[in-house]
């Protein structure tokens, strides 16, 4: 693989930045649960191979089911997830993929009638966090631990 600059190492600050925004994660009141689905469908989504192996991992270890993560990209099919993890899902889907369309307002409106707004502000948040770190860890190459 071809070596890309490693964005940790050259600016450490823009990381500590990152993980500032982790670290207020880590204090709201989204359930690990939530934020394990918000990271793997939305790393599956970008195509994030490093995201996905170490959320997947994460998932597993805190009692994640291998079925659900598994079907996890089928949600919408599966019957496998609570209407408050769809809405979560739903609302991960099209903030990812922004570009496409936005946050419809249908969207938007399922996941604020289920949460108030400092819930929703974290499950936002959340969201454009993993995909801040899958791009990082896209654009930069990073290798699956060995």
């Amino acid at each position: 693989m071809e070596k890309r600059v490693n964005i940790q190492q050259v600016q450490p600050q823009a990381y500590k930045a990152m993980y500032a925004l982790v670290g207020y994660l880590a204090t709201s009141t989204v359930s690990k649960t939530m934020m394990h689905l918000i990271k793997i469908r939305a790393s599956q989504i970008n195509g994030c191979a490093y995201c996905l192996d170490m959320h997947t991992t994460e998932a597993l270890h805190d009692g994640e089911t291998a079925q659900r993560i598994f079907l996890l990209n089928a949600w919408k099919e599966s019957g496998l997830f609570t209407p408050e993890e769809q809405a979560i899902l739903a609302l991960t889907e099209e903030v990812t993929l922004i570009s496409k369309r936005g946050v419809t307002n249908e969207t938007y409106n399922r996941a604020a009638a289920l949460f108030d707004e400092a819930y929703l502000s974290q499950v936002i948040m959340a969201i454009v966090t993993i995909n801040a770190w899958n791009r990082i860890a896209i654009t930069g190459k990073s290798e699956l631990p060995k």
